[in-house]
């Protein structure tokens, strides 16, 4: 029973990304909204989708372990395991100039969450900051790069034109749209009800839960998205799509969080496994700066590094 509720939640969230991000990128193209906003915003929330339905309903049920390891976890997995495959794939290169803003703007975001995690407690205040700087972070990067046009703005409008709507009308893909966020929601219900019962099972923390069966399930569409892209040879979007999800899950899903319900942070995150995070997010830096290239060595390092990780947590 309990492999179903997770099998299905999995399974109803992965949908209903998949139906928002291609159902909000089709009204977007209709409405003329430009591939530029419509990367940075609507791809970049919508990937977010499982992340984000599932922090808060876990949050808003009680179990802060799974909420905050969903995201923490999320994040680990992108850089380890998917990033990790997609450069078995293909080597991931980066233009410099493309990967300058917002490769400092994920370091930012993930020292903030270091700094949060480590006071212990995440309050409505530090979930308001986290979404304004969310908020000026989409603002400058769209101001800038319409203005003056540049190979981040290139990246980021190939991260929509990389989706294919499944329809033309925008009543049909509005309907797309409400039956994503409906997948969500309930997908999220039911997972989180089998990620507490596992827990049980199992005899370990929500938390390791959290971090590990709930990551690499809300993550499914990145890994999607990240293995169509290299498969496609748009080693940019690859990047792109994991950079930009973890400046989101942390500025954007942790901080609408902890705005809805304040979190306690679990010890064994605070311990362990934030600084497992910075370490990937520095690992992942000092790789790209040596040749501004994520090479199939690398990613095979990524890979096994995160096995590694969890097989300490199940230890």
């Amino acid at each position: 029973m309990t492999a179903i509720l997770i099998l299905a939640g999995l399974f109803l969230l992965a949908l209903g990304g998949e139906l928002l991000v291609r159902g909000a990128v089709g009204i977007a193209r209709n409405l003329g909204v430009s591939p530029l906003l419509a990367g940075l915003t609507i791809v970049g929330f919508g990937t977010s989708t499982p992340e984000l339905v599932t922090s808060i309903n876990a949050a808003t049920a009680g179990y802060p372990g799974i909420a905050l390891g969903n995201v923490i976890g999320s994040n680990i997995a992108n850089i380890l395991l998917i990033l990790g495959i997609s450069a078995l794939i293909l080597p991931l290169a980066v233009e410099p100039k493309a990967f300058l803003r917002d490769g400092a703007t994920l370091i930012a975001a993930t020292i903030a969450c270091a700094i949060c995690v480590l006071i212990g407690d995440l309050g409505r205040i530090v979930g308001t900051a986290l979404l304004v700087a969310l908020a000026a972070y989409i603002l400058i990067a769209y101001l800038s790069e319409r203005s003056v046009p540049d190979p981040a703005g290139e990246m980021h409008a190939h991260l929509s034109e990389d989706v294919t709507p499944l329809a033309h009308r925008t009543s049909a893909l509005a309907i797309m749209v409400a039956a994503g966020i409906t997948a969500a929601i309930f997908g999220a219900q039911l997972l989180v009800d089998g990620a507490v019962a596992l827990a049980r099972i199992w005899g370990v923390s929500e938390a390791v839960i959290g971090l590990t069966v709930v990551a690499i399930g809300t993550s499914l569409p990145e890994l999607i998205a990240c293995v169509v892209a290299a498969v496609r040879r748009h080693a940019d979007v690859a990047l792109g799509n994991v950079v930009g999800s973890n400046i989101y899950n942390i500025l954007g899903i942790l901080g609408a969080t902890a705005l809805v319900e304040p979190l306690s942070v679990p010890p064994e995150i605070a311990q362990t496994d934030i600084w497992i995070l910075l370490a990937a997010t520095a690992l992942l830096i000092l790789f790209l700066r040596t040749g501004w290239t994520l090479k199939r060595w690398e990613g095979a390092v990524f890979v096994a590094l995160y096995a590694g990780y969890c097989l300490m947590l199940f230890r």
